[in-house]
């Protein structure tokens, strides 16, 4: 396994699901991983990649950035409000709004700088107590909340519970998403990214399948 074939599964899931090909961004998701492995994939062409924690992602991306060009880094993981300038400044896109005090922060420093990454809605689809997100209930006032406070708000995401099926988190996510007109969709992640694409997602977030296992040791 590696990013070629990972990106061959991606143009067959698009083709299977009648998908403009290219219509899926694939985000490497480099947490974790060692320099030598994220340096791999750069060399390889990549791009686009997905980070969960922003020291972790501050001390690993300035220098890449200035060595290759065209590089995206988007936030997978949880954003602390005390962290959110530092976000704004490394990643093109955020992936985890998921409370009113962190969109106001977003919406504060936006005005502020005149620019702010992409957002998307982290929606807690399993309703699970200790996984962040907006609850599917409260996601439609939330959406609205978001957009009031007129930040580029693109779509949503979730993590599907690990002993469900995917699939049914991905079209709740993707009945929510219909309804508020948001065309993005961040789903889908190593064992799933097929089913996701085939759900609608536009971001599939793939990690050790491009990366291989990840050493926490």
């Amino acid at each position: 396994m590696g990013l070629t074939d990972i990106r061959d599964r991606v143009a067959k899931a698009e083709a299977a699901a009648g998908r403009a090909p290219g219509s899926v961004q694939l985000i490497a998701v480099s947490k974790v991983q060692p320099l030598e492995r994220v340096e791999a994939v750069l060399e390889q062409g990549h791009r686009v990649f997905g980070e969960n924690k922003v020291q972790e992602a501050r001390g690993k991306w300035p220098a890449f950035m200035e060595r290759f060009e065209g590089v995206s880094v988007h936030l997978i993981g949880p954003l602390q409000t005390n962290k959110a300038r530092q976000a704004m400044e490394l990643f093109s896109a955020i992936h985890s709004v998921d409370r009113p005090k962190l969109a106001q922060t977003l919406a504060r420093l936006a005005q502020e700088t005149g620019a702010c990454p992409d957002l998307f809605i982290q929606v807690n689809t399993g309703e699970e107590e200790q996984k962040a997100g907006i609850l599917p209930g409260e996601a439609d006032a939330f959406i609205a909340e978001v957009r009031a406070l007129d930040l580029p708000l693109k779509g949503l995401m979730c993590i599907p519970p690990v002993d469900e099926t995917p699939s049914l988190h991905f079209a709740l996510l993707g009945k929510i998403a219909a309804r508020n007109g948001l065309e993005g969709l961040s789903i889908g992640m190593s064992s799933d990214f097929e089913e996701a694409i085939a759900f609608g997602a536009t971001h599939v977030r793939v990690g050790s399948a491009i990366f291989g296992e990840r050493d926490y040791g």
